[in-house]
């Protein structure tokens, strides 16, 4: 059940990742890679607020919690711009084919990190 929460989570992070993904793509012309870093970075603060609350229902004191979950973040966040900059300037794919791939392979690694060390 705490997966199902934790991909409903996500969702409304990634819609907030992808949206400025987005605008920073197209509407300010900015690369892919930085743009999605920065909008992973964005939806990795709404995901952590839903996550504490809502998925995990956990005591875990902020100052603990908090920066192991941008530790987390981080982490995700490079992967996502290294795999977004794979897929589009290595593999030729548009931008948000390549940012599908690393969201549906990051949700699964981030949350088992989430769980097993952020959370707890």
């Amino acid at each position: 059940m705490a997966f199902v929460r934790y991909t409903l989570i996500g969702g409304i992070a990634t819609a907030v990742h992808y949206a400025v993904l987005v605008a920073l793509v197209e509407g300010f012309d900015f690369s892919p890679s930085p743009s999605a870093m920065f909008g992973a970075l964005c939806g990795a603060l709404v995901a952590y607020t839903g996550n504490r609350e809502f998925t995990f229902a956990s005591s875990a004191l902020h100052h603990i919690a908090l920066p192991r979950f941008l530790v987390i973040a981080a982490i995700g966040a490079i992967l996502s711009g290294g795999m977004v900059w794979v897929g589009t300037v290595m593999l030729a794919w548009h931008y948000l084919i390549a940012q599908l791939v690393a969201t549906i392979l990051i949700v699964l690694l981030t949350y088992q990190l989430n769980r097993l060390w952020t959370f707890r």
